[in-house]
């Protein structure tokens, strides 16, 4: 059963979006590239001015990963799943592998200098860098931004759940309201107006942040600055559990967070009974000049105490790594998927789902709903903005799923799972 807040769409005022055009970070094993480029990890105050642009941290990808933490042997290449519909995941299917045992929270871990190994697709060199300066866009044209007054924004106050009840409302981009297990869940938030190389948002934030009840734990995907804002995490109290990928907490830690846990795909750690898995995503990892890959990145599966399971994609592009987690994660109730920053995809294909690849991805991982994000916030990339919705609908109509299992929320809108 399911219930929905907010009915009617209050136009947003468009936001004027300059852009500057900027320059893809270059693998490290490439001797010959320039050095990336990239803005320093600064702290900026949410409403501070800032020369707008597209995100630097933002256009390709990577994971060429292990399977299973601690071994240094990358994954056999896998060619995309088909798009045919498979069957819904048993609930009660055992998971292949089993899954670990969860690690201490707050555990002190060793970690690699460098995850590039775990890069699913090479991170562009000089010739595609050339070829994006030529003939590659930063954001829509006048056409494309004409829709920016009819994007859905519906805010809302939060749905009363209990302990029993899953309940999740979209801040936008990829910041969720997670209610799982009796714990309230962030994931990524960035509440700030704008970040350090994007313009400002063309959506406001669908959830005051005065309006949160307290925040029980905090879940990051990767460190590129449309996922982790220095701002909105200084709003939280410092003994707040954060759940970060390898090799990010000691950027947490110096920020004086005192219950921070790391963890490496397929690793998990349990809170209150909710269990936090770290699974992969076909992504990648930058924040300065200097730690290109340096952290991991990747998704979560948020696993109630009742069985509900909730999977939070973070930013990825299409790939083997859905399959996979669906495997070991049957019976996933809602699968929180990016459908945006897609164009021009000869650039963005390795590290952003299209719409249509969103769909196929619900699919693969078994996943009984679908609900979409990373779109309608931020202007990252060149499609017009109100495309990521429409194609989403399309391609779930297409794949011959139940209208009502795609949880399409405005910005503020929220969905209950009971």
């Amino acid at each position: 059963m399911t219930q929905q807040s907010g009915t009617t769409t209050t136009p947003v005022t468009a936001a004027t979006a300059a852009t500057a055009a900027t320059v893809t970070p270059t693998p490290a094993t490439s001797p010959s590239a320039p050095a990336p480029t990239s803005a320093p990890d600064t702290e900026i105050p949410p409403d501070a001015p800032l020369d707008t642009g597209l995100d630097p941290l933002d256009p390709l990808d990577p994971v060429t990963a292990l399977d299973t933490p601690g071994t240094d042997a990358p994954a056999p290449a896998a060619t995309p799943a088909p798009a045919a519909t498979p069957a819904p995941a048993d609930p009660l299917a055992q998971p292949f592998p089993p899954l670990a045992e969860p690690r201490p929270l707050g555990e002190r871990r060793v970690w690699p200098r460098t995850f590039h190994d775990r890069l699913t697709a090479p991170l562009p060199g000089l010739k595609a860098i050339a070829r994006f300066a030529r003939e590659g866009a930063v954001r829509p044209g006048k056409d494309g931004l004409a829709d920016i007054p009819r994007l859905p924004y519906e805010p809302a106050p939060l749905p009363r759940v209990d302990a029993r009840t899953v309940a999740v409302t979209w801040a936008g981009h990829a910041s969720w309201v997670v209610r799982v297990g009796g714990l309230t869940v962030l994931t990524d938030p960035v509440w700030s107006r704008r970040i350090l190389g994007t313009p400002a948002r063309i959506t406001p934030v669908g959830v005051p942040w005065e309006s949160l009840p307290p925040v029980d734990a905090v879940v990051i995907s990767h460190n590129h600055y449309d996922h982790l804002d220095a701002p909105t995490l200084r709003r939280l109290p410092r003994d707040t559990p954060v759940f970060v990928p390898a090799g990010l907490g000691g950027w947490f830690r110096r920020r004086r967070f005192t219950r921070v846990t790391e963890l490496d795909w397929w690793e998990a750690a349990e809170l209150c009974g909710v269990r936090f898995d770290f699974v992969p995503a076909h992504h990648w990892s930058k924040r300065s000049l200097t730690d290109t890959c340096r952290s991991l990145w990747g998704g979560w599966v948020l696993t109630a105490p009742e069985g509900q399971r909730v999977y939070f994609a973070g930013d990825t592009g299409y790939g083997h790594w859905f399959s996979r987690i669906g495997r070991r994660y049957p019976g996933i109730d809602l699968a929180l998927l990016p459908i945006g920053a897609y164009d021009p995809r000869w650039w963005l294909s390795d590290v952003h789902c299209d719409p249509e690849e969103a769909v196929r991805a619900a699919q693969d991982l078994g996943a009984r709903r679908m609900a979409p994000m990373h779109w309608g916030t931020f202007i990252l990339s060149a499609e017009p903005v109100l495309e990521p919705l429409t194609r989403v609908r399309t391609a779930w109509e297409q794949a011959g799923l139940a209208r009502e299992d795609l949880w399409d929320l405005p910005v503020g809108g929220s969905r209950v799972l009971e």
